[in-house]
């Protein structure tokens, strides 16, 4: 049996930008935001309060939830979860991510996981540990924040302390969703994040860009 340290230190260990998904060429769009001035030191943080309330935030820790619950049908959760992709940037990157978790995941534990969108494939394989589920989905939700943070402090004049006020001051809110995930259902996979959505389309035609999204 895994004990809850035990499960913790796995859990930092896959959610770690040394965990080798990719996570760090993806910016949901944000390079596009960032390069047309819609998203600046000063926006910033209303723009990844946004992304956690109302977009790819909420979808995801809604994902997560669903995807550690007993008997989830994991397969069925991926396809909802690449349906619930609006952009082909975003699919990518949420099934190259999720291959690449499942990959690994399959290379350090021995137990087979089939490729999956990354919030799919990620409850999946925290499903059996023994913590709350809130922390898992919460962990799940900061890490992904925390790489938009990353993507920003790369290409706005934005320094890495000031990136990590934006994270710390972010967290009442992660943990605040992710305790709402955990009562969602299906029926809540709905997002309204327009000009996210919008800013990963616009970036699929941008000629110079750093990022794949």
């Amino acid at each position: 049996m895994t004990t809850p340290e035990a499960a913790r230190l796995q859990l930092a260990q896959m959610l770690s930008p040394a965990f080798p998904i990719g996570g760090f060429a993806w910016s949901q769009g944000l390079e596009w935001a960032m390069d047309q001035g819609l998203a600046t030191r000063r926006t910033l943080p209303q723009w990844l309060a946004d992304w956690l309330d109302h977009g790819a935030g909420w979808t995801d820790a809604v994902l997560v939830a669903l995807s550690l619950r007993p008997g989830a049908d994991h397969q069925a959760l991926d396809d909802l979860a690449r349906a619930a992709c609006p952009t082909s940037q975003r699919l990518t990157e949420t099934a190259e991510q999720g291959a690449a978790f499942a990959a690994n995941v399959t290379a350090l534990s021995g137990r087979a996981q089939d490729p999956a969108a990354l919030p799919v494939a990620f409850g999946r394989a925290c499903a059996a540990m023994p913590l709350p589920a809130a922390e898992i989905v919460a962990a799940f939700l900061q890490a992904q924040a925390a790489s938009l943070v990353s993507a920003a402090v790369r290409f706005l004049p934005l320094g890495p302390v000031e990136g990590q006020h934006m994270l710390a001051d972010l967290q009442p809110r992660i943990l605040a969703r992710a305790l709402i995930a955990l009562d969602a259902s299906e029926d809540d996979l709905a997002g309204a994040a327009w000009g996210a959505d919008i800013a990963t389309m616009r970036h699929e035609t941008m000629t110079t860009r750093i990022f794949r999204s």
